[in-house]
């Protein structure tokens, strides 16, 4: 098993769920196996199917449950970052016949809701950062499928470059969730098969109601699957194949790779500390403070300083440790609905640091950072809890560290009418305008702004100049600026009465606000994921004593309430 469930308590004589950690090394893998030749890497899932992350359910047929997609998440990780030799990535199976059947039906039927649903997004974001990586790190993926590809193993494969499968009559592609388990595919199935592959749409219809899926020869024809093989060729195919695609990539040939040395973190009952992220829960409020900080010393500019600092180069370990700071919260304390995101330390710091990533942002090490702060920052976005930006003396809202007062639903900025000298500050970078998109493909500001032009160009005229609270308000920076008499009181009536909503109803609000006028491939994965799958994970044809997802294997037939609503 992954190092990934740590502890567990008793309550009442039932088991408490286990304390998930998403930290781990191929020296620990269970379930995949990481190799390289020249160019070329191969991911190959064989999966233990008694080394699930929790007991109840067997792993069988290469099915997956979150400690296998948290092993994946390090592996593409080790890739970019490790071996920037690597060019092309070969996903594929381990097992004959078998390529993956998809998340373990078994282990869905005995989680509860919300870990079905986090575990649906980590995974959502785990296909979307293979994705990321092939827009913008130069690693492109093909999907081996040497057997059967069904549900979430056919949703990895459509998160790749290339699907070819093998033709031996007998394997297929398929999305059998709405037959088979009365809900639908959780990671951007129906989705993808649309936006992506853009399959069409009476085809997709028939293939997402064929328990059995679509073989070779028509999935190409159909536009499920890009090639195909017999067994005899399959293999050499898909060597040649990755070997075409390396050849158009930029990444180096003869760079070291960067070691990804374990977090330096400490977890207690008040929360997580590392070295640039602290975060601070209480309880009683159902509220975290994540506090990150800005360098402490002035970042090198050099590339050869920066390659040897690895990865305790402060913009790289910020990511990772806001990155896990994320997971653990969104795991493990699913009552805290309230993040405050607060920042510390030298603006100048901070952007001399952006400036650094700026200038070096064609190299293949500064290009793997900016892309893991970016994907860490969308995280965030898509993360379904309130987030308020509380800006304070002290506080370093500057450049990269701006987009968490972006980010956030509000942001509070204390202005000092009598202390400006002492106020608080906010200053934009060329890193709010573009280099972290969220998912709907627009900076924070321009979404913000809802891709507004002139409200942008604003915003842009006074990029690398301190702001005061005034004029962060002026520009629409920021929510509100209370004086200090009133901060105290108005931070704590937000905060309670939010503490007073419908979680629910917030989490929908939230992910509706968020990514307003653009839509992407993306916030349409995880828009459905939050309403439409949401929704049908509670519903009694789903998971009710008869529900579908309940009785499978049991030889039983699900009986379904035949209104439609």
């Amino acid at each position: 098993m992954s190092d990934a469930a740590a502890t567990s308590k008793r309550e009442s004589g039932i088991p408490a769920k286990p304390f998930v950690t998403y930290d781990t090394h191929p020296d620990r893998y269970a379930h995949w196996t990481l190799s390289f030749d020249g160019p070329i890497a191969t991911l190959e899932m064989d999966v233990d199917e008694n080394r699930g992350i929790s007991p109840g359910y067997k792993l069988k047929l290469n099915s997956y449950d979150l400690g296998v997609d948290i092993e994946l998440s390090d592996a593409l990780q080790r890739i970019r970052f490790e071996h920037p030799e690597v060019k092309s990535v070969v996903v594929t199976s381990g097992k004959e016949r078998v390529f993956c059947s998809g998340a373990n039906i078994f282990m869905l039927g005995l989680s509860t809701h919300a870990w079905k649903v986090n575990f649906c997004k980590f995974t959502n974001e785990t296909r979307n950062g293979i994705e990321d990586s092939s827009a913008h790190s130069g690693l492109k993926f093909i999907a081996a499928c040497n057997g059967t590809t069904a549900g979430g193993g056919y949703e990895l494969a459509l998160a790749c470059d290339e699907i070819i499968l093998i033709d031996d009559r007998s394997s297929a592609v398929s999305l059998p969730e709405v037959p088979l388990l009365g809900v639908l595919p959780g990671t951007g199935g129906l989705t993808r098969i649309t936006d992506k592959r853009k399959v069409r749409r009476d085809q997709a219809d028939i293939f997402c109601t064929l328990v059995e899926g679509v073989r070779a020869p028509r999935a190409k024809e159909w536009r499920l699957i890009d090639d195909h093989a017999k067994p005899q060729q399959f293999m050499q195919k898909i060597k040649s194949r990755a070997l075409e695609l390396a050849a158009k990539s930029d990444r180096p040939q003869d760079a070291e790779g960067i070691a990804l040395t374990p977090l330096n973190r400490n977890i207690d009952d008040a929360g997580y500390r590392y070295e640039h992220v602290d975060v601070r829960i209480d309880r009683n409020a159902r509220s975290a403070t994540i506090t990150v900080s800005a360098p402490l010393l002035r970042q090198p500019e050099d590339l050869d300083a920066i390659l040897a600092l690895g990865a305790s180069w402060w913009p790289l370990a910020m990511a990772r440790e806001l990155d896990d700071a994320i997971l653990l919260l969104r795991t493990n304390e699913l009552e805290i609905g309230t993040w405050l995101l607060k920042t510390k330390g030298d603006a100048a710091l901070a952007l001399a640091a952006d400036a650094t990533l700026r200038q070096n942002e064609s190299n293949w090490f500064v290009r793997e950072t900016i892309g893991m702060l970016r994907r860490t920052l969308a995280r965030l976005d898509v993360t379904s809890r309130t987030l308020y930006a509380l800006i304070e003396p002290g506080s370093c809202f500057a450049g990269t560290l701006c987009e968490l007062a972006l980010a956030a639903d509000r942001s509070y900025m204390l202005a000092l009418p009598e202390n400006e000298a002492g106020a608080p500050q906010l200053t934009l970078s060329a890193m709010n305008f573009g280099v972290y998109p969220m998912v709907n493909g627009l900076s924070r500001v321009a979404a913000r702004f809802y891709n507004d032009s002139a409200l942008v160009a604003r915003a842009k005229d006074t990029e690398g100049r301190a702001l005061s609270s005034r004029e962060a308000l002026e520009l629409g920076l920021v929510t509100a600026t209370p004086d200090d008499l009133d901060w105290a009181e108005e931070i704590r009536i937000a905060l309670e009465e939010r503490a007073s909503l419908s979680p629910d109803a917030l989490t929908g609000m939230e992910a509706n606000l968020r990514f307003g006028v653009a839509e992407t491939m993306e916030t349409r994965v995880f828009g459905r994921l939050s309403a439409w799958q949401n929704w049908i994970f509670v519903r009694p044809n789903a998971v009710g004593e008869s529900g579908a997802l309940k009785v499978f294997g049991t030889g039983n037939k699900a009986r379904f309430n035949w209104e439609r609503v």
